[in-house]
């Protein structure tokens, strides 16, 4: 196993001019004593900006778990999972490249966490559960508001079931009507709230009735499973993208390991939250007081970098998975580089042709074609963007698709979460687009919501410029999204 770590200036400049394939497992030294500590006496988290090493430090804390179950005989086993099915399918690779025994290798289960829970579901009913896409699940909900007669659209009934109801693992009207509704900006008066459980339990009915299920509810239904097992499956279990978690997706793993030394490990960072979840980790009965890091050096994205993209969050605190807010005060880069480009394009034909420049500039200067990227908000432009490198002659793939040798990535802003690339090209950053009125929730149904997605959007950008090490292009075409920077 690989424990190199860069020490010093020398140190980490040699670590960056190795392929980056192979930089993307190097530590420096205080991320190397977090990932190699003997022990936790319990569940350990690690919270810090882009490029501090999280995710490294979360690969080499499952190497070192997974050796050392190997180095004891048989049994046990190490579950490393994140949010999504793309960035588990990247840790699995560079996790294969990192542990060198073969043994040990096989102690480390690298799962999705939707994938970890469908797999249980299945196990235990003997069934393949059958899942309802988000846009019909979204559609059902439409309809659920007009027949409710409520004042209410699909969405805010959507997010009241999903925010509150399977948040709270509430199971009937009774605690409904009594719980608290944290995050949700529109007051509910009992008279309202009955009617709206009654809408909730009529259209959960209607899922069960069709043999449907959505991920958080599989999540759910694996967690009262697990709770019924002699013994949970896991010795250990690290948690990449910690953020992103739903409530019933940590009842899921709160339950999939025995609570003890070394029982969760994880690492995240709450300025990157893209999907609304409110967690109390101490209500789940995850408490990591007392065994916090905070990282606040980034290692691989550059001053320059850093500096301008910042203040795409608007500078507010984020609320931490420990219950505590959390800044970036004292977040730096000890690298230095270029400052971000930034391109005005009078239309989007020439904003794609800026592009292709752009990139065959970076290929032409030696950066191997999988590690630059280009992210959009949206699918159409991201579309657009391959079929004009492809006809410039620039090898693609999309992000997440599984083949990233020799290939430009090309992608969604939610699919490059978790990746790192030395070159970035953000296209369509441009006014109405980010934001793009759709994602926002209207005022007059929830501010609080509303202003949840605004930050979710601005955190989006935020994790698309922060994707790069070394070089930042950004263009948009028209007026630039409000979230930029002061630009030319």
């Amino acid at each position: 196993m690989s424990t190199s770590a860069a020490a010093g200036p020398d140190e980490l400049g040699d670590a960056r001019s190795r392929p980056f394939v192979v930089w993307r497992t190097f530590l420096h030294p205080e991320q190397h004593r977090i990932a190699y500590r003997g022990s936790y006496s319990g569940p350990a988290q690690v919270s810090g900006g882009p490029g501090t090493g999280k995710t490294t430090i979360a690969l080499h804390r499952a190497a070192h778990l997974a050796h050392r179950l190997a180095a004891h005989g048989p049994g046990g086993t190490v579950l490393l999972t994140t949010y999504a099915r793309n960035l588990a399918e990247a840790l699995d690779r560079q996790l294969a490249l990192l542990v060198g025994d073969e043994r040990a290798y096989r102690r480390v289960e690298v799962s999705g966490i939707d994938r970890l829970a469908m797999r249980t579901v299945r196990s235990a009913l003997g069934l393949y559960p059958q899942t309802v896409s988000r846009p019909d699940l979204e559609r059902a909900w439409d309809a659920a508001a007009r027949r409710s007669g409520l004042p209410y659209g699909g969405g805010f009934l959507l997010r009241e079931w999903e925010q509150v109801v399977l948040a709270q693992d509430i199971r009937d009207e009774e605690a409904y009507l009594a719980c608290a509704r944290p995050g949700r900006g529109t007051r509910l008066p009992r008279g309202r709230r009955a009617a709206v459980w009654r809408v909730i339990a009529e259209e959960t009915g209607r899922l069960r009735a069709a043999g449907r299920w959505t991920y958080l509810q599989l999540a759910d239904e694996a967690a009262r499973l697990l709770r019924e097992r002699a013994a949970p499956p896991y010795r250990h279990v690290v948690v990449d993208e910690a953020q992103d978690l739903h409530p019933a997706q940590w009842r899921l793993l709160r339950t999939a390991v025995a609570p003890g030394p070394d029982d969760l490990f994880l690492t995240g960072d709450p300025h990157q939250r893209i999907h609304d979840h409110r967690v109390s980790l101490s209500s789940l009965g995850i408490e990591v007081r007392g065994r916090s890091h905070r990282v606040r050096i980034s290692y691989r994205t550059t001053q320059e970098i850093l500096d301008w993209a910042v203040p795409i969050l608007g500078g507010a605190s984020a609320a931490g998975l420990d219950g505590a807010d959390d800044d970036l005060e004292g977040y730096r880069s000890p690298v230095r580089g270029d400052r971000p480009a930034v391109l005005r394009a009078a239309d989007a034909a020439t904003e794609m042709a800026a592009l292709a420049g752009q990139v065959r500039v970076w290929l032409d200067s030696g950066v191997e074609p999988s590690a630059i990227a280009v992210i959009t908000r949206f699918f159409g432009m991201a579309r657009a963007a391959r079929e004009t490198l492809t006809a410039a002659g620039v090898p693609t793939a999309f992000l997440g698709g599984g083949d990233e040798r020799d290939t430009v990535q090309v992608g969604l802003m939610h699919k490059a979460k978790g990746l790192e690339f030395r070159c970035v090209a953000v296209v369509g950053a441009s006014a109405g687009l980010v934001p793009h009125p759709s994602v926002l929730t209207a005022e007059d149904e929830d501010p609080v919501t509303r202003a949840l997605d605004l930050q979710r959007e601005r955190s989006l950008l935020f994790v698309a410029c922060t994707r790069a090490r070394d070089r930042l292009y950004v263009s948009y075409t028209g007026d630039p999204s409000p979230f930029l920077p002061a630009v030319p």
